[in-house]
């Protein structure tokens, strides 16, 4: 079974939700197997619609007007496309055609129309209900399930044109990462929208007026305290980040989190503001804290204010959830 962390996946599932339930005439392209040098590995997903609206890249841009008319064709008859990309040929290389990566691809083109579960099956996942397992056989017989929740669907198909077909291709979409953001600020309108463009779910807790605003983008908003939300989500968030400018918050804020099971604590400021509210706080909650507090929170990119605090978050961010090594 392949797993694939979801980054603009999280868009292309909510874009084939939208498209099954208004009728949308758009084929989901599923990358089925890869070799090679290839721009996205098996499970990666993009949506072909209607007047050549896209959402996804399985390439730098190069395979995508031949996939787009072959999902043009799974929109027509309705049945599954089964598409095969080689860039690996030498003879492409030297003859100036090769479009630079050195791979192959082999993709399923599904006609979206017939998929009426999916949209139920893409809310669960999208509240982390669990991973988004799928299953096509080579003869368009299709299963899909989130936690308990499953959808079946066989398609038309013709023959798989490839040697060595599998009984049956199994790919997993491991659940939406989710960030808690405690506390909102100038960076909190520009770092919502970065982190939904890596495939983050978010929740911010402010209960300030002045700056609830700032969180119009998030998932869920909640203007409560860090200790009416904490005890209440235990394992639901991957990371979280204190960050509201404000240190008797800020000190609230950590007090709360020292109980909780988060993995990645991230705090805004510099070195000398974490030490002074460690100061301030039981020995207890710095012992609980420190394996996994980051602080100052973001990498070291430079630039300054609320732009380049947002970039180096999200990056930090993105680094974590997706096992980087910066």
């Amino acid at each position: 079974m392949d797993t694939f962390l979801p980054g603009a996946t999280r868009g292309v599932l909510e874009a084939a939700a939208n498209a099954i339930a208004h009728g949308e005439p758009a084929a989901l392209a599923v990358v089925l197997e890869t070799s090679g040098s290839t721009y996205v590995h098996a499970g990666a997903l993009a949506l072909f619609g209607s007047e050549g609206r896209q959402v996804g890249w399985l390439s730098g841009g190069c395979l995508e007007p031949e996939i787009a008319l072959r999902a043009d064709e799974a929109v027509r008859t309705q049945m599954i496309q089964w598409l095969e990309i080689d860039t690996r040929n030498d003879e492409d290389l030297l003859s100036g055609s090769a479009v630079g990566c050195r791979g192959r691809l082999r993709i399923a083109l599904l006609p979206l129309a017939t998929l009426a579960p999916w949209p139920a099956l893409i809310t669960a996942w999208r509240s982390r209900q669990g991973a988004f397992e799928v299953t096509l056989d080579p003869s368009g017989a299709l299963a899909a399930s989130v936690g308990t929740q499953q959808g079946r669907h066989r398609f038309k198909a013709a023959g798989v044109p490839w040697p060595d077909v599998p009984p049956a291709w199994t790919l997993s979409i491991a659940r939406p990462p989710s960030v808690l953001l405690l506390g909102a600020g100038p960076e909190t309108a520009l770092l919502l929208p970065m982190l939904r463009l890596i495939g983050a779910t978010t929740t911010v807790v402010e209960r300030r007026p002045r700056w609830q605003s700032a969180a119009a983008s998030a998932d869920v908003t909640v203007a409560q305290s860090p200790a009416q939300v904490l005890p209440a989500a235990d394992g639901q968030f991957d990371a979280a980040l204190v960050m509201h400018h404000h240190f008797e918050l800020d000190r609230e804020a950590l007090a709360a989190l020292a109980d909780s099971a988060i993995g990645f604590v991230g705090l805004l400021g510099p070195v000398r503001r974490r030490e002074d509210l460690f100061r301030v706080l039981p020995s207890s909650v710095r012992d609980a804290l420190m394996p996994r507090l980051h602080s100052p929170v973001g990498l070291a990119l430079g630039g300054s204010g609320p732009e380049a605090i947002a970039l180096s978050i999200a990056a930090q961010l993105h680094n974590h959830l997706h096992g980087g090594r910066a």
